[in-house]
Parts: C-alpha cells; sequence; structure tokens
C-alpha cells in the first residue's frame, strides 16, 4: 500500500458532517487532536474528567476554528475512565443525542502514578488507560456501526516494549508494582486491545476499524509525576523546553483518524529516529502487542472486570 512519508494535517480531508468522540480532549494530545479536527469540519465530542475544563478548551479553540470553517461544532460532556459509572452514563447521554459516531479517539491517560485504585477496585493507570477505554468502545459500539467505515483510535506509547502481561497478577495486587511497570503494562494493553478489537470486528462482518497510535516523545501533562521529586523538579523546565510540542504528536492520532488508506489493526507514530519526533508512517509493535493468545485472554478479563461484553471471539483463531 503506498504510504506518504510526509503526512501532515494538511492532507485531512473534509470532515463536515462526521462526529468524533476524544477523550481527554481538554488538554495535551487530546486538545491539539481536537483542534484539528474541528477545523476540518466534524462535530467533536470533548469527553473530559472536568466539564469546566472542557468548557474552556472550547472557548479557546472557538476563533482558529470560526475562522477555518465558520462553524463550531463542540460539545463537552464528562466522563471519569476510572470510574465505570461515569463511562456507562457518558455513553448513555452520547446514545441518547447521536443516532452515529464516526471516529472514537481513546487518548486520555495517566502516566507513571503514584500506587492507587480506581472507584472500582482496578490498579489505576491499566484501570484508567485499558479497562474505561474497552468498556467505553463496547457501550458505543451500536453508534459506531451506524456510521460507514467509523473508526475506534487507541493511543499506546513507544513504553509498551517495556511492557509485560503476568494473569496471575494483573493488577499488581501481590506485589512488583511500580509507576513505570504499571504504565508500560497498560500501554501494551491498548495495542493487544487494538488488534483483539479489530480481528473480532472482522469476524462479526462489520467495516468498522480498530488503528493505533503513539506520539513519540511529548512534553504534555503526563509527565506531571514524573518531576514530583524536589530533585527532578529544575529538570522539569529543561524537558518542556527541548520536547517536540503536542500539535506535533497529535498527527500521528490524526493520521490514524482520517488517512482514507490506513487499515484495521495498523499503528502508526513518528517516522524520526527511534520513533521519537517526526512526520507520522506507520510503525511496529512489539511481538508482545502481537501475541494472539495474550490478546484474548486480555479481552476476557476484561470482560469480566468491566462487565461490559461485545463482540464474541472468531472461532477461528
Amino acid at each position: 500500500m503506498p504510504r506518504t512519508p510526509t503526512w501532515t494535517t494538511e492532507d485531512i480531508g473534509d470532515l463536515t458532517g462526521k462526529t468524533a468522540i476524544v477523550t481527554g480532549a481538554n488538554n495535551g494530545l487530546g486538545l491539539a487532536t481536537t483542534r484539528e479536527l474541528l477545523v476540518h469540519g466534524a462535530h467533536v465530542v470533548l469527553a473530559c474528567r472536568d466539564r469546566e475544563k472542557g468548557l474552556g478548551a472550547v472557548r479557546a479553540l472557538r476563533p482558529a476554528v470560526l475562522e477555518a470553517v465558520g462553524e463550531l461544532r463542540a460539545e463537552v460532556m464528562p466522563v471519569d475512565l476510572s470510574i465505570l459509572s461515569t463511562v456507562r452514563s457518558f455513553a448513555s447521554e452520547f446514545l441518547g443525542t447521536h443516532l452515529k459516531l464516526d471516529l472514537l479517539v481513546n487518548n486520555a491517560g495517566i502516566m507513571m502514578t503514584p500506587y492507587g485504585l480506581t472507584a472500582d477496585g482496578h490498579e489505576l493507570q491499566f484501570g484508567t488507560n485499558h479497562l474505561g477505554h474497552f468498556a467505553l468502545t463496547g457501550l458505543l459500539l451500536d453508534a459506531l456501526g451506524a456510521a460507514p467505515r467509523a473508526r475506534v483510535v487507541t493511543l499506546s506509547s513507544l513504553a509498551h516494549r517495556g511492557g509485560s502481561l503476568d494473569f496471575d497478577n494483573p493488577m499488581f495486587e501481590h506485589g512488583g508494582y511500580s509507576p513505570a511497570a504499571a504504565y508500560n503494562r497498560s500501554k501494551l494493553a491498548n495495542l493487544l486491545f487494538t488488534h483483539e478489537l479489530d480481528r473480532r470486528l472482522k469476524a462479526a462482518g462489520r467495516d468498522t476499524i480498530a488503528v493505533a497510535a503513539h506520539p513519540g516523545v511529548v512534553g504534555t501533562d503526563l509527565f506531571g509525576h514524573v518531576f514530583d521529586r524536589r530533585s527532578l523538579r529544575p529538570a522539569r523546565f529543561v524537558f518542556n523546553a527541548v520536547m517536540p510540542r503536542t500539535r506535533n504528536g497529535a498527527r500521528s492520532t490524526l493520521r490514524a483518524a482520517t488517512d482514507p488508506s490506513a487499515r484495521g489493526g495498523e499503528y502508526f507514530g513518528p517516522g524520526g529516529p527511534g520513533g521519537l519526533r517526526g512526520a507520522p508512517r506507520h510503525a511496529k509493535s512489539s511481538a508482545s502487542a502481537r501475541d494472539l493468545m495474550a490478546a484474548r485472554r486480555l479481552w476476557e478479563l476484561s470482560e469480566e472486570l468491566t462487565q461490559v461484553r461485545y463482540l464474541d471471539a472468531p472461532i477461528s483463531s
């Protein structure tokens, strides 16, 4: 399949008539993604933990969007991915007012936090970064099916390469927790979920596709916990000065979301050395992220933990 190594946001087509949901849309990569979808004509639902911050993001984006397309098609709906009851409430609210969903961008996440549990008793990073999005996707599946060639784009990370899944200790309930290990595990889960979701969509005869992306290394608020220690606080200023901006990091997400040549199961990331920065291209995931048995076991575990069940496993797999 032909690739365009210099893909930019100028390659995004007219998105008028398309409806998108972006989780974590009020800052960082989510805000940059939302901006581009809006200036290309999409109707975007900003799925934010804090409604007021979401409304503030809409106000900040208004001038650029009005200049580009003359109309701001945006709304804010609250959701906290670490609380599954709010994921259900969000899906119910969306389905009550929208007939279809063309694009779901599973963007929100937390990174390298101290050990903690979600409201539902799941390890915080795994529960927020993976389980919340797993449940949200399933609850919105009918709306995705109502739109031709809809997409689910889930953000992973280069950190998935250091991740491992221990199905005897998935939530570190038996010890072994470290902020990095839990984050890496959650990002590996994002990729395994994408691959398994796409396989199940194909087996069910649906034309919705699942695609993944990673931003490389970008200066976002996700790194806040990394600099919490007093000795590292001065490094925050250096980090922010040299890291690529979120607008560049969002290009991988946007290509995964809008490139008409993208196929289900693909993974996009920066094309520069080490995948750290550069124009988005097809990226390679780790062998662990392509483990069919692990993907299926993760899906079954996720159904059990979220009580959201959808898309039976393909018999042939």
